[in-house]
């Protein structure tokens, strides 16, 4: 069971941050940002860091690396799947916000690929983008963890001066990040019948043609802004909420937007919809989904719908949104 401990922000201070357009941005892609470089951070042995690791790493392979920080003087203070980094604009907020107020300095990202492990250590931005594109990370690989372990330590051993000592035993893997900054409500804002909706594009020309076809049959007022555009500029625009949603596996999704997560599943039921009536399918509770939802933007307060209806297509899982929303409010 996930041990949620909220860690919200005031949703119009750190708005302020760098944000990125509501575009998914792939794990490969992300890496990409990053040059590799002979050198690790200059401070990696005295300030805090976090461990950014994928699904395919097990439990025993997260209490190696932990064990081997601690000999080597790399201060872990949390663990964090990759797929819940990604999530989504109000994720990677929510995320950027705990990072700050811990002074965490470095992030170590750790990959697997069949039987090669990989690493790149790297600094913190202390922005929502977590690191800047062509910024150097220290990298290495091995097809043995522990030897790629020993790599690490070596190098920062020969190269850094080491002032970190009190140092956790085990990797901290429940300091789960909460996105919502308000209240959380399992049903639609009544009052985006007359309150005009932010949706933002995704700056990509294809994908925001098929959500101007989406958006094109929904009954209240909306406008599609530029991506990338910050909370406080939708709201300076005139804009009171948002559309928003997170991009994870099924169960990291649930988990974030606050729904139970205490009894392990194989699938989740997911409603959509034919000829205007519910249908439900299951999705396996690791497979990447989409699930969209309204944010009132001063409040911070999300609606979430009253059913779960995420989908593994971005399209087909908004049009879900939508539709559930028009029956809800018994509009066309």
């Amino acid at each position: 069971m996930l041990k949620v401990k909220v860690f919200a922000a005031l949703l119009l201070v750190i708005s302020g941050f760098e944000t990125l357009a509501q575009l998914t941005i792939s794990k490969d892609d992300f890496y990409a940002r990053l040059e590799h470089s002979p050198n690790m951070p200059e401070k990696l042995l005295s300030t805090r860091s976090i461990v950014v690791y994928p699904s395919t790493m097990t439990d025993v392979e997260l209490d190696k690396i932990q064990k081997s920080f601690q000999e080597t003087g790399i201060d872990a203070i949390a663990y964090y799947d990759i797929d819940l980094v990604l999530a989504g604009t109000d994720v990677r907020r929510a995320l950027g916000f705990y990072l700050n107020k811990r002074t965490v300095n470095n992030i170590v990202f750790f990959r697997k690929a069949g039987n090669e492990y990989s690493t790149l250590i790297t600094l913190y931005n202390e922005k929502t983008t977590f690191v800047e594109k062509g910024q150097s990370a220290w990298y290495a690989q091995d097809p043995d963890l522990e030897e790629l372990l020993k790599k690490i330590y070596r190098t920062a051993s020969n190269s850094l001066t080491r002032q970190n000592f009190l140092i956790n035993d085990h990797p901290e893997k429940e300091l789960f990040i909460n996105p919502i900054a308000g209240r959380r409500s399992e049903f639609f804002a009544i009052d985006l019948k007359v309150d005009q909706l932010a949706v933002p594009k995704f700056d990509n020309e294809q994908v925001d043609a098929k959500l101007a076809e989406l958006f094109a049959e929904y009954p209240f007022k909306y406008q599609l802004t530029e991506a990338g555009l910050s909370e406080r500029e939708l709201r300076s625009k005139g804009f009171l909420y948002t559309l928003c949603f997170v991009h994870t596996r099924g169960s990291i999704a649930r988990a974030l937007l606050g729904y139970d997560v205490s009894k392990p599943v194989t699938a989740f039921a997911s409603v959509t919809f034919a000829e205007g009536q519910p249908r439900f399918t299951n999705i396996p509770a690791e497979e990447m989904v989409y699930k969209f939802y309204f944010k009132h933007i001063e409040s911070g307060n999300v609606f979430l719908g009253t059913r779960w209806d995420a989908h593994t297509e971005w399209d087909e899982a908004l049009r879900n949104h939508l539709t559930a929303f028009k029956t809800e409010l018994k509009v066309n």
